[in-house]
């Protein structure tokens, strides 16, 4: 037996169940999940920071619209706050200096209330960090902790409630224009839909071939981080996250002990992503070089994919070779964070319908983010 709906939804992380969400306020959606749980994959490999200036500007400008949903959830989609203070401080070296004074300028274009630091200012805000390290760095207050499991388990919940339907072990084995709507084959049964949805992470391009839709260029990248304890009596819960100018390292208070990362993207077919030793060791390596911290031992680690197209900014919008196919892909490392404004701006575009303005007064528009925009133009 076919099971029929109006939205079928490939994949089960951040942006499948952020769309869903949307969409099933417009008509009845499946989502399949080809793992036995959604979000396997990245979205709960994820420890997410709400930073409105990381990424280019339609990045920021979807997260910057993605705030009020984030500090004022719709009744019943959490009992816990999605976002907690944290603040973030960028630091450079001297030979950083230009790195920095770029980023800088770059995020008070939009962020006015970025604190410049001095050598001294940087130690008070992280005095963990060797003295004589940073020279300058910049200081965002308003950077939040992400309790991504709630926000994850929000979306999908909705899903439900408004009648939809979430199918795990629903590998996709094969997607086939049928008249006006797709069918839909995969290893949990049939479906047939009038639009299929594209947001299958690391493996969307995989799903489009076996559509016979062209590729975008997608290009997963591994990405590495682990947990270790502070210092002995050390309280390191105050802290803010610290960033290397060059981000070529970082680390942040995590669950009572300190996460840190080399913040790799280390290019990776689409797999089940496991952490590489010599990645740690680097890692560890500049954490220490820049920190006080010993780190001889790791409480936990882990590896994930995060997936990016040619320009690095999401794509959303129906294949232009194709119709009723639905591209949600290339979140790169910004799907929590920008996941209310996509989810919003998905479901506007998969139903024909204009882009929220609250959306589109943040300068965000369809055609930065479409699949046939000349960035991805021989993908």
């Amino acid at each position: 037996m076919t099971e029929t709906c109006d939205f079928l939804v490939i994949g089960g992380g951040i942006a499948g169940a952020s769309a869903g969400y949307e969409l099933a306020k417009h008509g009845r959606v499946i989502l399949a999940e080809k793992e036995s749980q959604p979000g396997y994959h990245t979205t709960g490999r994820s420890a997410a920071l709400f930073a409105e200036g990381y990424g280019n500007a339609p990045i920021r400008a979807l997260t910057r619209a993605s705030r009020a949903f984030f500090e004022n959830p719709p009744e019943g989609f959490t009992e816990a706050p999605l976002l907690t203070p944290r603040g973030a401080m960028i630091v450079a070296t001297a030979e950083q200096m230009p790195i920095l004074e770029k980023a800088y300028a770059e995020t008070t274009a939009t962020l006015p209330d970025v604190e410049w630091l001095d050598a001294a200012g940087v130690l008070r805000r992280a005095p963990v960090l060797r003295e004589g390290y940073a020279v300058a760095g910049f200081y965002n207050e308003g950077e939040r902790d992400m309790d991504v499991n709630a926000i994850h388990q929000g979306y999908l919940r909705g899903i439900r409630a408004a009648g939809g339907q979430i199918v795990t072990d629903a590998e996709i084995t094969g997607l086939t224009r049928e008249g006006e709507g797709w069918r839909v084959e995969t290893a949990a049964g049939s479906f047939s839909a009038a639009v299929v949805v594209n947001a299958a992470g690391a493996w969307a391009d995989e799903v489009a071939a076996l559509a016979g839709v062209a590729r975008v260029g997608l290009q997963p990248k591994r990405r590495t981080a682990f947990t270790f304890d502070a210092p002995d009596g050390m309280d390191v819960h105050a802290l803010p996250a610290v960033v290397d100018a060059e981000e070529s390292w970082y680390f942040r208070p995590e669950s009572g002990r300190l996460m840190g990362s080399p913040a790799d993207e280390i290019d990776s077919p689409p797999c089940d992503a496991q952490p590489d030793e010599m990645d740690i060791a680097i890692a560890v390596d500049r954490i220490e070089q820049a920190t006080i911290f010993q780190i001889r031992r790791l409480a936990s680690r882990w590896a994930g994919l995060r997936s990016f197209v040619a320009d690095r900014t999401m794509v959303a919008g129906f294949a232009p070779d194709t119709k009723g196919f639905f591209w949600l892909a290339g979140q790169g490392g910004y799907g929590i964070q920008t996941a209310p404004a996509m989810g919003r701006l998905a479901a506007s575009l998969a139903t024909g319908s204009p882009l929220p303005d609250d959306i589109a007064g943040f300068g965000v528009s369809a055609a930065d983010l479409a699949p046939d925009r000349p960035a991805l133009r021989g993908a």
